[in-house]
């Protein structure tokens, strides 16, 4: 494969991953979107909101009318970075960090966000980690209870302290993954959890429809986010996305209005479905 071919330059990052670091930058916002206060006056909580995905949907939140909390975990540079691009569309932006896989961090952050905005009507729980293993062996039993911690454990959290605040007409969004339908041979612990995500969605959403709460998922990938050169060696982010039909990995921007359909009064009718923006993958799910 020559270096014309390759869908990225070859490159590494240490996990979690950075914005500042990754070659080239993610798009994560489009002149082409035209907004249209479909989310004016609400209030967004999003997980992970700092870079990548989390990072396009809390821009198009914001140009669409909404204020947003942002929980990150440490990437401290890509938070203010985002947080700047936020407050540029004229909304409030509130930052905190923190590891969502823990329950009273949790409980802290619903509660700062409510005291920032009175409310909250939307949650994004987007925050998630992922590492490429050779063999079911090679997972710690830790690294296993961290992965669960952080990418389904969190959305329970999460769930359960918004519940406190929020009224009919408020809508849950959780980032699952083309993973979970697919499966992966190296995204062992990551791809089960993706698949649980799938089914939290579909039960959450029936135990809170008479709430008048919706609840839906997107399941994007492959997305070029700094997740990616944090979880894979330099060839295989050399080659990231050229094996979907569309020949190519998806930006930010492209998943984000994803999740403005969902949180908008647009999706009314919709609740425990799951949107597959995945360059062309037929998952039938």
């Amino acid at each position: 494969m020559t270096n014309e071919e390759q869908a990225f330059p070859p490159q590494q990052q240490q996990q979690p991953g950075e914005r500042s670091k990754i070659k080239p930058k993610p798009h994560t916002d489009s002149s082409e979107y035209l907004a249209a206060g479909k989310l004016k006056g609400k209030k967004a909580l999003i997980t992970g909101g700092d870079s990548g995905i989390g990072r396009a949907v809390s821009i198009l939140f914001a140009r669409e009318g909404a204020d947003i909390a942002i929980i990150y975990l440490e990437e401290h540079q890509d938070a203010e970075d985002t947080k700047k691009e936020v407050e540029e569309t004229g909304a409030k932006c509130l930052l905190i960090n923190g590891d969502v896989g823990n329950a009273s961090f949790c409980r802290e952050a619903v509660e700062r966000t409510v005291e920032e905005f009175d409310s909250i009507d939307i949650l994004i729980n987007n925050a998630g980690e992922q590492h490429a293993w050779r063999g079911i062996e090679e997972i710690t039993h830790d690294q296993l209870e961290r992965t669960f911690r952080t990418n389904i454990f969190s959305m329970f959290y999460m769930v359960q302290e918004t519940l406190k605040y929020m009224q009919s007409g408020a809508t849950i969004i959780n980032s699952t993954s083309v993973t979970a339908y697919q499966g992966h041979p190296v995204l062992l612990d990551y791809s089960t959890t993706k698949g649980a995500i799938v089914s939290f969605t579909r039960s959450i959403s029936l135990d809170l429809i008479d709430r008048g709460i919706r609840v839906n998922a997107v399941a994007p990938g492959p997305v070029w986010t700094p997740l990616i050169p944090a979880s894979f060696d330099e060839e295989k982010v050399s080659r990231f996305g050229l094996s979907t039909p569309m020949g190519r990995a998806g930006q930010p921007v492209e998943v984000a209005p994803c999740f403005v359909f969902l949180a908008s009064s647009d999706s009314s009718y919709m609740s425990g479905q799951v949107l597959h923006p995945n360059g062309g993958r037929i998952v039938n799910g």
